[in-house]
């Protein structure tokens, strides 16, 4: 029997990180269907990015409040979760608490283990009150309803499960280590400032069930982690792994700095070189297929690796000038519309075997209209508010871009300004004879 329980768990842990595998292969494909950039550059800045953003948290904590919870329920997960390394080893070897010959180190880790728990349990309900009862309104925008409010509350519920869970389970092993002459292989091990309080519910219960309880919350916080883990691929939580990555490949370029397309710039110096021949066949890869952006597959790979970290919290929307005076713009929306289109064209390269079969359906105009990137200001703030550097407004610039070159569908006041420019050489309506007119006036 005892080794019948080392199979079933190895069994349980096999399932749980090949699912887990397979979902994260099918995240990799979809992020390669972006366009190829070039992040390589300027590597010291990246690792310095990626070490005071994901994990030094520093953007967080502009927002104190959120910022001090957010800090807590992430050293508790990371922390908490480096026991997960004993219950595996005890799991797949039949152990009982393999690492309690470290002594007082044990005793450390376990009291550290189980603060961080109740401080985890006491932010989580916080958040759920932020987001149910107080209804901050980042959290009550129409981008949230249905799946994505879900979404949010279901990680809350399963922080509070698996802290419970583990409470319970070290109150019930607390137990059996002061049973009077032993009980079984619970040897004294570790320290418990928390479910020692717990434990006190155990008085009077026979042995063999609090034994019962210990082994139930045993296995179901292992199981509850594995499944936790494989439903990050269905959630917005995928930060979790992805804040890294996105830290450290987002763009270094100052705010506000766009990059030129080489075939128009390439163009405009031909038009100003006086001795260039007008007649010569630009290079084959000179004129991109498709200016802009229409689809995902038109966007880079970085900017759809930004979709999935996107973890819907709603400071760039929050942040927004456009959208605090009711224009349609919502940044976090085109985040989630970009990670939901992107999921859509790997379903459909799932079932055709490999190869994607047009759909009749866009990035924009079936998800993002173009009242919603026009809308935009450029301004920044939802850049600048991102805690993990996402940039919606790299992907809007981008499918402006295609309305305009691609469709010639900018805005009258836009397509007269750009007429104006071709005319008259300035955005105003004014002849260039008539620029210097003002100075005889009295």
């Amino acid at each position: 029997m005892h080794y019948l329980d080392n199979i079933l768990f190895a069994i349980l842990l096999l399932l749980g990180v090949g699912y887990f595998t397979l979902n994260c292969k099918k995240i990799l494909r979809n992020i390669r269907l972006g366009k190829e950039v070039n992040r390589s550059d300027r590597k010291g800045d990246r690792w310095k990015n990626m070490a005071m953003i994901a994990l030094g948290q520093s953007k967080m904590v502009k927002r104190p409040v959120a910022g001090i919870l957010h800090i807590i329920v992430y050293v508790g997960f990371v922390v908490i979760n480096i026991e997960v390394l004993e219950i595996i080893i005890d799991g797949l070897f039949g152990t009982h608490r393999v690492f309690s010959f470290l002594g007082p180190v044990y005793n450390v880790l376990i009291g550290s283990f189980e603060i961080l728990a109740f401080l985890v349990l006491v932010a989580v309900i916080i958040f759920y009150i932020r987001r149910n009862i107080i209804n901050l309104k980042r959290f009550v925008h129409s981008d949230l309803k249905g799946w994505p409010k879900s979404d949010g509350n279901i990680i809350l519920y399963f922080e509070v499960v698996l802290m419970t869970l583990f409470l319970t389970m070290n109150a019930a092993d607390f137990h059996l280590q002061n049973v009077s002459g032993g009980f079984m292989h619970f040897h004294t091990a570790g320290s418990f400032p928390i479910s020692q309080y717990i434990a006190v519910l155990f008085e009077g219960v026979p042995n063999a069930t609090v034994y019962v309880i210990e082994r139930a919350a045993w296995w179901l916080h292992i199981a509850g982690i594995l499944v936790f883990l494989n439903y990050l691929y269905f959630s917005k939580h995928l930060h979790i792994l992805l804040a890294f990555p996105n830290t450290y490949f987002a763009d270094l370029n100052p705010k506000g700095q766009f990059e030129n397309l080489e075939a128009v710039t390439n163009e405009v110096k031909l038009m100003m070189d006086p001795n260039a021949d007008p007649y010569a066949a630009a290079p084959a890869d000179a004129v991109p297929t498709k200016f802009g952006a229409s689809d995902v597959q038109d966007l880079n790979w970085v900017q759809l690796l930004n979709a999935y970290t996107c973890t819907e919290c709603g400071r760039c929307t929050s942040a927004c000038p456009a959208n605090q005076t009711g224009k349609k713009l919502s940044p976090r929306k085109i985040m989630m519309d970009t990670r939901d289109r992107m999921e859509e064209v790997g379903k459909n390269i799932d079932a055709n075997k490999g190869v994607f079969i047009p759909d009749n359906k866009t990035l924009l105009n079936d998800y993002i209209t173009a009242e919603e990137l026009w809308a935009c200001t450029t301004c920044n703030a939802c850049v600048e508010e991102c805690p993990v550097n996402i940039s919606p407004l790299s992907i809007i610039m981008e499918m402006r871009q295609y309305l305009v070159m691609e469709q010639s569908a900018a805005p009258m006041p836009l397509n007269a300004m750009m007429t104006n420019i071709e005319n008259n050489g300035a955005p105003w309506q004014y002849s260039q004879q008539d620029r210097l007119n003002w100075k005889d006036e009295n």
